[in-house]
């Protein structure tokens, strides 16, 4: 009998525990749900379209546009001052970003895609989308694809504007390539067709016409001022609706390509007028609200403390945005860089890189490490503790030290640059030797224009010393200039940049643009 009750006794108060114990983990999911998580980061990389090195306050003492959004995430984070896109141009920066490949590697050696071509990425080409999707991530992209479809034809022949049939879904988009969802538009937001696409269908048919910069079939209800709004929206519901079971192990990657403030400039009535510049000026402000919306959502939804947020641009500021016009009015989109988009100078490529990663990156933190945009697949590889098979990420280095203040020697040797009409640039260190007689793109001197065909067919700046690259120095250091473009013709030859297995190039590669 005593026994008995001594069991029962000891039953009753295990029982009492095991409730206190349930009622506290309760409590504590109650008080604490914000801010717990489990498993890897999710991570949002927004990437807006021709934004500026110099458009954005904490990089450049000249802004004069607000961007206090951004500003904070800088703050909050940490900002790269030598962060450049792979092109001056916004498809192949898009294909280096994706595949940690270099672009000119591909079949487009120049120049940029059509609403209307088809992929440029090949299926069996591992991406960002497939590396998160190994590792158990919800993957999306929300925006500006521009990396080409293979639209459905109603002839069976190439895609053109005349024989697309819009009924049937197109392949070879971001769901083939490693993403469960898509919502977004094809190309820029000024190219056709003016349809809205969600994973592999148009949200609605082109039944008419309309024109922003170029003349194309549109939906009905398509404008091109809604673009970056409703892209905002999709964006808010997606992080909102994915937050729980981000927090129960289920973590997501946003790839959030914005249209904007690529042309069609177009500023919602809520910012025009607001920089006191131009419609550029007030377009970048509304990018960066948008960017303070993401933000908030991320902190309401509880999911700032394990969430990697990074912003940066595809190319520099588009004469578009009329430079000449902003200058006047104190404003410099590429700070002291010279050039701009479509150009082989660094105002062309160098971009505003900044990443938030709360407990990880030290708050308001500055690192000059020499990076390029192809570096994201080694970077997230790294933050996902997972290998790189030889035949992907080829030019793709690990900035994951340099995110973390923990660099102990240079992570880059050197960063080939690419401009529009496919010249070539090698950066090492504080030389940079451009293999190009003139800008390679839009900017003074223009290739094959009288002024540039009398300059020295390479020009070699020594950026320590000249960081708007106005001296050409090839003359006095011609050994460096051989140098390095030896060592150019080694990376392209070695189809990598990265240590492994020689890969190949698609096509022949010229270095030499005119020659």
């Amino acid at each position: 009998m005593t026994k008995l009750l001594f069991t029962r006794y000891y039953s009753v108060q295990l029982l009492m525990f095991i409730n206190i114990i349930w009622i506290s983990m309760t409590y504590y999911e109650i008080i604490f749900a914000d801010e717990t998580s489990v498993g890897n980061p999710n991570v949002i990389l927004i990437l807006a379209d021709d934004l500026g090195y110099g458009d954005i306050g904490i990089f450049s003492p000249d802004c004069k546009i607000k961007t206090p959004h951004l500003d904070r995430l800088g703050h909050e984070g940490i900002r790269f001052t030598d962060m450049h896109s792979s092109s001056s141009v916004c498809t192949p920066t898009r294909y280096s970003i994706l595949t940690g490949r270099y672009n000119w590697r591909t079949r487009k050696k120049s120049g940029v895609l059509s609403g209307f071509s088809p992929a440029l990425i090949p299926t069996d080409r591992q991406t960002l989308g497939t590396l998160f999707k190994k590792a158990g991530y919800d993957t999306a992209v929300i925006g500006k694809w521009h990396l080409g479809l293979n639209w459905a034809t109603t002839d069976g022949k190439e895609p053109s504007e005349k024989n697309i049939d819009y009924s049937k879904p197109f392949k070879n988009g971001p769901l083939e390539l490693g993403f469960n969802y898509f919502w977004g538009i094809s190309a820029s937001a000024d190219m056709p067709p003016f349809v809205f696409l969600e994973d592999s269908k148009v949200t609605e048919l082109p039944t008419t016409e309309k024109k922003w910069v170029r003349n194309g079939p549109a939906a009905q209800s398509y404008e091109a001022i809604d673009v970056l709004p409703k892209i905002t929206e999709r964006t808010i519901d997606f992080i909102s609706s994915h937050a729980q079971t981000a927090k129960k192990g289920k973590p997501f990657f946003l790839y959030l390509p914005l249209p904007a403030p690529h042309t069609p400039i177009l500023p919602t009535k809520e910012w025009q007028g607001k920089s006191g510049l131009n419609a550029y000026g007030d377009f970048v402000m509304q990018v960066d609200s948008v960017v303070g919306k993401i933000v908030q959502t991320v902190e309401k939804s509880g999911l700032s403390e394990n969430t990697i947020i990074i912003f940066t641009s595809d190319n520099g500021c588009s004469p578009a945005a009329k430079i000449e016009e902003l200058l006047k009015k104190g404003h410099k989109p590429s700070y002291v860089f010279r050039g701009a988009k479509a150009d082989i100078f660094d105002g062309g490529h160098r971009v505003p890189f900044i990443v938030r990663w709360h407990n990880k990156i030290k708050k308001d933190s500055v690192s000059e490490e020499l990076g390029c945009l192809v570096d994201f697949y080694a970077t997230f590889a790294a933050v996902l503790n997972v290998s790189i098979p030889d035949n992907a990420g080829e030019d793709s280095f690990n900035l994951l030290p340099a995110w973390l203040g923990q660099v102990k020697n240079p992570i880059r040797n050197e960063v080939i640059h690419h401009s529009i009409n496919g010249s070539f640039a090698i950066r090492q260190k504080n030389w940079k030797l451009c293999l190009c007689e003139d800008s390679g793109g839009w900017s003074f001197p223009r290739p094959n224009s009288p002024d540039a065909n009398n300059l020295p067919p390479v020009q070699l700046f020594d950026l320590s010393k000249d960081i708007s690259e106005k001296n050409n120095v090839t003359a006095e250091y011609p050994e460096k200039a051989e140098e390095m473009q030896k060592t150019l013709e080694t990376i392209i030859n070695n189809g990598r940049s990265t240590s492994g297995k020689k890969q190949n190039n698609e096509g022949k590669i010229n270095i030499f643009k005119n020659r």
